[in-house]
């Protein structure tokens, strides 16, 4: 087991989560196999307001913050804030560097490879932020905050499923009504994340665990 008590190494475990965080929206997006939930909520919710999915992720993000605020106030720190304001831009930036950029056309084997990518990079990036303890997402607090309310009987990993799940809903709600493309939101790799995130997060914590001691 890694024992460090450092202040360096739990930043780089932020940062390093929160990247892969990014990347992992980006793949999503790209694959089109359907985006994580707390993605497919924002791009439905942003396509209907007509804001970049980047500014209303950062909104959305402000909003649960408060409700973050009032009940678990630990969890908000300086992950929190990186998380806010990156992922979403850097998702957008991943996305313009291979479809405009780069210019390469997502064949299907690219676009499962995309899919994979991003159910791995979700979970293990969320494990690895989670760990560093500098804050997390208030989007990712919503799990913690369910499982020590009701005294975890409703486990992290469960309590996940329930948040992505309304997430997903509330997302193809207002796809509807902008009359937007629900594919580009809700699909297989949609059902992937809301199912599997919440149990990877924590096979992933439990591993992490064994290796680093902070």
């Amino acid at each position: 087991m890694l024992k460090k008590n450092s202040w360096f190494l739990r930043f780089f475990l932020m940062i390093f989560g929160i990247l892969l965080i990014s990347i992992c929206v980006g793949c999503y997006r790209l694959g089109a196999f359907g985006v994580d939930a707390f993605t497919g909520m924002n791009l439905g919710i942003s396509g209907f307001l007509g804001l970049s999915f980047g500014t209303w992720q950062l909104i959305a993000n402000a909003l649960i913050l408060i409700v973050v605020f009032f009940t678990v106030p630990g969890y908000i720190g300086l992950g929190t804030v990186v998380n806010m304001v990156g992922v979403g831009y850097i998702a957008d930036f991943l996305c313009w560097l291979v479809k405009d950029a780069a210019g390469i056309e997502m064949t299907l084997p690219l676009r499962i490879l995309a899919l994979l990518l991003g159910t791995l990079f979700a979970s293990f990036g969320v494990a690895l932020y989670m760990k560093a303890d500098m804050g997390i997402a208030p989007y990712d607090s919503l799990a913690p905050i369910i499982a020590k309310l009701t005294k975890d009987k409703i486990p992290f990993q469960y309590a996940r499923i329930c948040s992505d799940i309304t997430a997903i809903v509330i997302g193809l709600l207002f796809c509807l009504a902008a009359k937007g493309n629900i594919w580009t939101i809700i699909g297989i790799g949609t059902i992937i994340n809301a199912l599997f995130n919440g149990p990877l997060i924590q096979f992933f914590r439990n591993k992490i665990d064994k290796k680093i001691s902070l």
